[in-house]
């Protein structure tokens, strides 16, 4: 028995999709349009209400140049590439041990364990400000780019135990067993069995991170006071001014923010892609 054909939806409804997607496309993109046509204008030309005509000179390499003159933009973007670079390979090595240990070990307490992952990603982070930021005093890492990475890598192994448990578990066990067998030690396993087998979820979790981490402004705003420890996202907060705001500035540093999780997309697509899909056919 042959499958029924596929039928061919009406024109008015094949428009109406476009339409839709269009439309949901503009919405989501207009803050960043926003940006983009803020970001070429020079400073008179938002004084004067020059929002989305023409500019009277396209004045973005400028706006780059006052912006990396009037702050030490060079310092709080080294600070976020520190801050991401070492969070993404703490949050990776330990989620990874993590997520092995309680989908492939018994332990005694193990499905408790896995509650305290899942619940732990539904609690508001908001909520911890306070004794966040008070065990930060207590332990000598507020206002430094330690005391960051620290509760990141806290804060997202939840979240990646979480991810990996979920690919690791469906491994079978004899590459466990036949591994045992020829006499890998339980970290050889881990490395050469395990790690390669889930690489694209590596990927895809690590683009995840460092997009979280990257784009974070809540945890920099609590836990950073100083230029010399405060991320990319935070500097350009400060950039707003007292009695005048140079939007301009702003956006065109928003713009340099948002090059390197941009960059990172593209780079890992074909990864990233993978790691999200891995595990949703089975066969």
């Amino acid at each position: 028995m042959y499958p029924a054909p596929v039928t061919e939806k009406p024109l008015g409804t094949r428009t109406a999709y476009r339409l839709a997607i269009y439309t949901a496309m503009v919405f989501w993109m207009a803050p960043l349009i926003a940006i983009m046509f803020t970001a070429v204008r020079s400073q008179s030309d938002l004084l004067s209400g020059n929002y989305w005509g023409m500019p009277s000179r396209f004045a973005l390499l400028d706006n780059f140049r006052e912006a990396f003159a009037i702050s030490p933009m060079w310092t709080f973007f080294v600070n976020s590439l520190t801050v991401v670079g070492v969070t993404v390979i703490l949050v990776l090595i330990l989620s990874t041990m993590a997520a092995v240990a309680l989908a492939k070990y018994r332990l005694p307490g193990s499905t408790l364990l896995f509650a305290m992952f899942i619940g732990g990603n539904f609690i508001p982070y908001q909520i911890l400000m306070i004794p966040v930021r008070n065990m930060v005093l207590d332990v000598g890492l507020y206002d430094t780019v330690w005391g960051l990475i620290l509760f990141h890598t806290a804060f997202q192994t939840g979240f990646a135990t979480l991810f990996l448990r979920n690919f690791i578990i469906t491994l079978p066990n004899e590459l466990f067993e036949a591994a045992r067998i020829e006499g890998a030690s339980e970290f050889q396993i881990l490395r050469k069995v395990i790690v390669p087998l889930i690489r694209p979820a590596l990927a895809g979790l690590a683009v995840l991170i460092f997009t979280f981490v990257w784009n974070d402004y809540f945890w920099a705003l609590v836990l950073v006071q100083s230029d010399s420890a405060k991320p990319l996202t935070l500097g350009i907060a400060g950039l707003k001014g007292e009695w005048l705001t140079a939007w301009n500035l702003i956006s065109a540093a928003a713009l340099f923010a948002a090059l390197p999780p941009v960059c990172l997309f593209f780079l890992m697509q074909k990864h990233f892609v993978a790691g999200l899909t891995a595990g949703a056919v089975k066969g």
